[in-house]
């Protein structure tokens, strides 16, 4: 089954743009650690960010000249680019405290 980049914004309120978090999902197909990845990120915005993110799913099957930008070097990777400073988090994002901590969401303790 052939993927196409999907963005996806949550549906609630407009927060003013400085308050939006722009997240990219970097991912190769519908693979289980792919899908896993995108459900534990969709998680956990709508439980921290409720409102306020975008999400930008791109498939590097499709378009692999895109991973250059962002110096994809694994996937999936998140990469937050919005607000600055640009972070990135690979793996499936199934450990919460540590993409909340890699997101700047809660502090490191």
């Amino acid at each position: 089954m052939k993927t196409k980049p999907v963005k996806r914004r949550a549906a609630r309120a407009n927060p003013p743009p400085e308050k939006l978090w722009q997240l990219r999902l970097y991912v190769a197909g519908q693979t289980p650690k792919s899908l896993t990845a995108f459900s534990n990120l969709k998680n956990i915005c709508e439980t921290h960010l409720s409102g306020q993110y975008s999400i930008e799913v791109i498939d590097l099957l499709e378009r692999p000249q895109l991973s250059k930008g962002d110096q994809i070097l694994a996937i999936p990777t998140l990469v937050r680019k919005l607000p600055e400073p640009v972070r990135k988090i690979i793996g499936d994002l199934s450990d919460t405290e540590r993409v909340l901590v890699g997101l700047d969401l809660r502090s490191a303790q």
